[in-house]
């Protein structure tokens, strides 16, 4: 990434008033966030770019419309799609959110033995709940990670088919159930070397950026419609 290229200057970031304007008069008061390490934010960071993570922008921009909105990201490292569902769902409903995130499944497809029918259960499990409580429900294709340089070349062919078929299943999942659903694994930048971790299963701080104006572009089309 050139070193003269920053978050105010990036063509794929939100430029300045943007968010403001695709959130005008949304109605979401209750927001909560379920999901592992992408979802608690563990992004690198990089100079030029916002250290906030991207479900705390998310929230920042829902705010700034709606000052009065609570807040609860639920993210813990680490965790798989089941436990996701059993440590959070209970929680984010007795929240009672008309807002949610559900970003998990990573963690399951970076094992060989990844199960996408198990992963795909447990996402409904969660979706169809938080959706029955009130609320509407944000699911994520998320970049390839197996484009990340620190990825071993041996093991990427069998993660990116893992993570790819994450993504297909979860989109499938979302038109289904009627999700708000962001699609970045075919994103432009989606193989450059910026947008991700030094530790080969995270991204940087410039892919939560691109993340965050995907998401609200996602939102601002809903409240179109």
């Amino acid at each position: 990434m050139p070193s003269t290229l920053t978050e105010s200057t990036d063509p794929y970031c939100l430029r300045d008033g943007e968010g403001a304007a695709l959130l005008a008069g949304h109605p979401w008061r209750r927001f909560v966030v379920l999901g592992d390490s992408v979802a608690e934010g563990l992004c690198e960071p990089v100079d030029g770019y916002s250290t906030l993570q991207w479900a705390d922008r998310i929230a920042t921009e829902l705010r700034a419309v709606r000052p009065e909105l609570a807040y609860l990201n639920l993210g813990r490292r680490g965790l798989r799609a089941h436990e996701v569902r059993a440590e959070q769902l209970g929680p984010a409903v007795d929240f009672r959110p008309d807002l949610a995130l559900v970003v998990c499944g990573g963690n399951d497809a970076f094992r060989p033995a990844y199960d996408a029918e198990a992963v795909d259960a447990e996402l409904t499990e969660m979706v169809t709940t938080l959706q029955t409580a009130g609320a509407d429900v944000i699911t994520v294709g998320m970049f390839d990670v197996s484009n990340s340089p620190a990825v071993p070349e041996r093991v990427r062919p069998g993660l990116r088919e893992r993570m790819r078929r994450l993504s297909a299943h979860t989109a499938r999942l979302a038109e289904r159930l009627g999700t708000l659903h962001v699609a970045l694994t075919d994103h432009p930048l989606t193989a450059d070397a910026s947008i991700y971790s030094s530790d080969g299963r995270h991204g940087s701080g410039r892919s939560d950026a691109i993340a965050t104006a995907e998401t609200l572009r996602r939102l601002g089309a809903t409240l179109r419609n």
